[in-house]
């Protein structure tokens, strides 16, 4: 073990200097197309809502339940941690290849050995000793590639930026399954509102099919009347049936979501609330960039193009000579007919220089093929970017036209209702016709639709702002591999 420390002592000062040629490049700068501020109607003002806490605003621990189930049960999810580990041990195995390998070796082996003698002159007498002969071998080898022109750290870097892109697309896919589940409970407490104004449509068309119907036998309404109110009845009937299953249609698909099996979904869907307010959305920051560097999937676009930039480096370097380094120590021991004897020995070396003469043009090619997934890398970075500005952009006007429709929808609603209450007076007085009544409820099932379908809206909006903005995940303080800026455009330090 001596040995081994006194030649890993002069063997640093050369190594360290050989290590200390690498290739460096300056930074190169990608701009990506970041408006200075939004052009949508920010929502209200105030302080910015914690992302964070983005469903427990709602006060609906269903909400909240479903989602934590979601992600248990998300496929998507569980590949997205797979990738994490597989990234993770790759980053290991490129840090490990900047290091000397050790291996420790041991042998053993048994055989015999024998010499013949003659004696007296006479070459037909004489004889032979055989002894068994044990021989013992253990030692340890090194072996190190001297990183001359940086071609193992830009691996290293290049893995370490792959394995923080995959951790931030493993968020993206736990802010995707929340949105998911939050759109499919949304959509489930919706259904069930637009069943229930079925419901009141239905009972109210054929309590006025049977009225209708007994004044005929009676003969005060005309047969043609009595009709009109069956085929109304019979109509309202059949769409509540329809909506009766898209309802089953859309629970079936909760539960594939959330893993929870129907009947207990269907107990827990009845012992909450169907309808909660959503609360006011706080004051989205009006630089856009500072506000998008916290989705994460555009911070793994970034990383994509700081370890495109590596493996160029990496290619690059290929091109260049290798330097490597090996050196061995060593103990053998061998026994024969009492006789032991034992042996150390050490080496260091061969220093071995790879010098590329000629590959026909194959080192060169992979070079420009890392430097083509580097301007890939570039290209789907800025789209990234100018995709996640649509949709913040588009969240924000979704959100603000659904919040100043509701106060018309909720007017026409009551004065809908109202006009139909009227009407319903006058029928049964007969001040009305029943064409005047089906009119009326036709105008006010409309109207109650058109309601349930705004809510809708306004519950996808509410969770499309939480995806565009990132859904509560932050970027890590320590990273370097790109600087955000607060004015129009946004850079990435890489260096092609």
């Amino acid at each position: 073990m001596r040995r081994l420390l006194q030649i890993a002592t002069l063997c640093l000062p050369l190594s360290l200097g050989l290590a200390g040629c690498g290739l460096t490049r300056p930074p190169a700068t990608v701009e990506a197309p970041f408006p200075a501020q939004w052009n949508a109607p920010l929502p209200h003002g105030g302080s910015l809502a914690s992302l964070a806490d983005w469903w427990r605003q709602l006060d609906d621990p269903l909400l909240v339940e479903l989602i934590a189930a979601a992600e248990t049960a998300s496929p998507n999810l569980a590949s997205a941690a797979a990738r994490v580990a597989e990234a993770r041990s790759t980053r290991v195995q490129a840090g490990a290849a900047l290091a000397p390998s050790l291996d420790g070796t041991a042998s053993a082996s048994r055989g015999v050995s024998g010499s013949s003698f003659s004696g007296g002159g006479s070459s037909s007498s004489g004889s032979t000793s055989v002894a068994p002969v044990t021989t013992l071998q253990a030692g340890l080898q090194s072996q190190w590639e001297i990183d001359l022109f940086g071609r193992l750290r830009a691996n290293r870097d290049a893995a370490e930026q792959k394995l923080n892109s995959a951790n931030a697309k493993w968020h993206d896919a736990r802010v995707a399954v929340a949105a998911e589940t939050a759109n499919a409970y949304f959509a489930e407490r919706a259904c069930q509102q637009q069943l229930g104004v079925a419901e009141s449509d239905a009972r109210s068309r054929g309590e006025t099919a049977r009225l209708t119907d007994l004044s005929a036998r009676a003969g005060f309404t005309a047969p043609a009347d009595a009709a009109l109110a069956r085929a109304s009845a019979s109509d309202a009937s059949g769409r509540l049936t329809q909506q009766r299953a898209q309802c089953a249609v859309q629970r079936k698909a909760l539960v594939a979501l959330s893993g929870i099996d129907e009947p207990t979904l269907i107990r827990k869907l009845a012992a909450s609330p169907s309808q909660r307010a959503l609360p006011v959305v706080g004051s989205i920051q009006s630089v856009p960039a500072q506000a998008l560097s916290q989705r994460p999937d555009v911070y793994a676009a970034e990383l994509g193009v700081a370890s495109a930039s590596a493996e160029v480096g990496s290619a690059e370097a290929e091109r260049y000579p290798k330097l490597t380094l090996s050196g061995s120590i060593g103990r053998m021991q061998i026994r024969t007919s009492g006789f032991r004897e034992s042996l150390d020995t050490w080496s260091v070396g061969p220093v071995s220089l790879t010098v590329p003469l000629f590959d026909g043009g194959a080192r060169r090619a992979n070079t420009d093929a890392a430097k083509a997934r580097y301007t890939e890398a570039v290209s789907l970075y800025r789209a990234n970017v100018r995709q996640a500005v649509r949709e913040v952009e588009e969240a924000l006007v979704n959100l603000d036209a659904t919040d100043a429709r509701a106060t018309d929808a909720d007017s026409a609603v009551k004065n809908y209702q109202a006009s139909f209450d009227a009407t319903q007076a006058r029928y049964s007085s007969g001040l009305a016709s029943l064409f005047e009544l089906e009119d009326s409820r036709r105008t006010l099932f409309a109207a109650q639709t058109a309601r349930v379908s705004l809510q809708r809206e306004r519950a996808e909006a509410w969770v499309s702002l939480y995806r565009s903005m990132g859904g509560g995940w932050s970027r890590p303080e320590s990273s370097t591999s790109s600087s955000m800026t607060s004015t129009s455009t946004a850079t990435v330090a890489t260096s092609p």
